[in-house]
């Protein structure tokens, strides 16, 4: 994954905030085994830092407390020097108390918690992957999915997927999309945390090769009022104890086992709350609107780009089989969101789903009449609507210390306070902008 220290001129010690925004510390190449012991210091107050930049004005932290960023060694990422910038070497970190006991508030701890609960309540591991969608400006006009597009992205696509494979991050596929100047990059599936890991990296590194090859770049969930945005499209599949594929069931509609359609009843069930974390900035639910292919209503469908769970297709080619292929794709996501917390609230109302007494749902064929979809529960419009609905929740809140729970909604408060006033386009030029 990396090389020697030596090779990099800096090491970066960083955290992804509310705002999905990854902040840091660094320190010289002759610090890195004693910032792997000990950490480097950090402030709980950081946690309350919008996008747009001040700390939410009514951030329950104040400037009281101390933290530690301690990298995880796992997490490693190099970053090889390239002309005149510098090499560097950047980790993710847990956000600890000085006596190394967690932070109830680290949003990375929060995923791994509700890992830990999923196994020990079910005896389930999770595994992830993260698609995510942005556009590069400054290149040629080209057609949606053309060859011209991928080769006027060159050098910069094979750069970046040499440094995604540099960086451990297993690149699955890196295609042109629908959009102008849009493009997908996916990784394999990981496990749960691992994934949630390469996604905040992945962001980071896509910006970083960007930046170097002098290409504006944007996640942003909405580029125009009329455009068809970028979104995260985040996959699921559950396995047992054994490593077996626990999703598939062949005599089951849409061929999700009784346990999936439990699953997916949980986060059915919380859909309204569950976008408050999943796509949490002003302007997201310009985005998640039926007709626009991202997620239309709270349903579960088969092969639906407009369902909020989409079941997966498989292939028989080569000799696949289905059942390790299986999987769920909740598609009410974006690159504002933390991804250790998006995917963290999924396994929890996927959790609430298999232990609670929630209704089965239904699973819309792909042939299902839009008129008949157009009735299933509607997301919120706004963020200020999901971020109703998150407070309304008490299965929801329940999943939260208070402190991060009140945290994530001021954050988000504050962005809807510094864009009061503005038209819709000149709020997505703000969050473009950010992201």
């Amino acid at each position: 994954m990396t090389s020697r220290t030596d090779d990099y001129a800096t090491v970066f010690v960083a955290t992804c905030d509310l705002a999905g925004q990854v902040r840091g510390r660094a320190v010289p190449p002759s610090e890195h085994e004693g910032v792997l012991r000990s950490g480097t210091g950090w402030v709980p107050a950081n946690l309350a830092i919008s996008s747009f930049g001040p700390i939410a004005p009514d951030n329950v932290f104040g400037s009281r407390g101390d933290l530690r960023l301690l990298p995880d060694p796992g997490t490693a990422a190099g970053i090889p020097a390239d002309g005149t910038t510098p090499g560097m070497l950047l980790y993710l970190a847990d956000q600890r108390l000085p006596d190394g006991r967690p932070w109830a508030c680290c949003p990375r701890i929060f995923l791994r918690d509700a890992l830990s609960e999923l196994r020990e309540r079910t005896g389930l591991e999770a595994v992830a992957a993260f698609e995510h969608e942005f556009v590069l400006d400054n290149l040629p006009e080209s057609a949606p999915f053309s060859l011209r597009r991928f080769r006027d992205a060159e050098p910069f696509g094979t750069d970046l997927v040499r440094l995604l494979e540099h960086a451990g991050l297993e690149p699955e596929t890196w295609i042109p999309e629908y959009g102008d100047g849009q493009f997908e990059v996916t990784l394999r599936p990981a496990p749960a945390a691992v994934a949630a890991d390469r996604a905040v990296l992945l962001k980071e590194l896509v910006r970083d090769l960007a930046r170097r090859r002098g290409l504006p770049v944007t996640f942003a969930p909405l580029l125009d009022t009329d455009g068809v945005g970028n979104g995260v499209h985040l996959h699921l599949s559950l396995r047992d104890a054994d490593g077996r594929p626990v999703l598939y069931d062949p005599h089951r509609p849409g061929r999700l086992s009784a346990l999936g359609a439990r699953f997916s009843a949980g986060v059915l069930a919380h859909a309204p709350a569950l976008t408050a974390l999943t796509a949490p900035s002003p302007v997201s639910f310009l985005r998640l609107t039926p007709n626009r292919w991202s997620a239309g209503g709270a349903f579960l469908a088969e092969r639906n780009r407009e369902a909020l769970l989409r079941i997966c297709p498989t292939t028989e080619l080569g000799g696949s089989g289905p059942a390790a292929q299986f999987n769920l794709e909740y598609r009410a996501a974006d690159a504002t969101a933390n991804p250790w917390l998006a995917l963290g609230v999924l396994i929890r109302a996927g959790l609430a789903g298999l232990t609670g007494d929630y209704d089965e749902p239904t699973v819309w064929p792909e042939d299902t009449d839009q008129s008949v979809l157009a009735m299933a529960p509607p997301l919120p419009t706004t963020l200020d609507e999901a971020l109703e609905a998150l407070e309304k929740d008490d299965v929801v809140r329940s999943w939260f210390d208070p402190q991060l729970l009140a945290t994530q909604l001021s954050v988000k408060r504050s962005e809807l306070a510094q864009l009061d006033g503005l038209d819709d386009a000149a709020r997505i030029r703000k969050v473009r902008r950010v992201y």
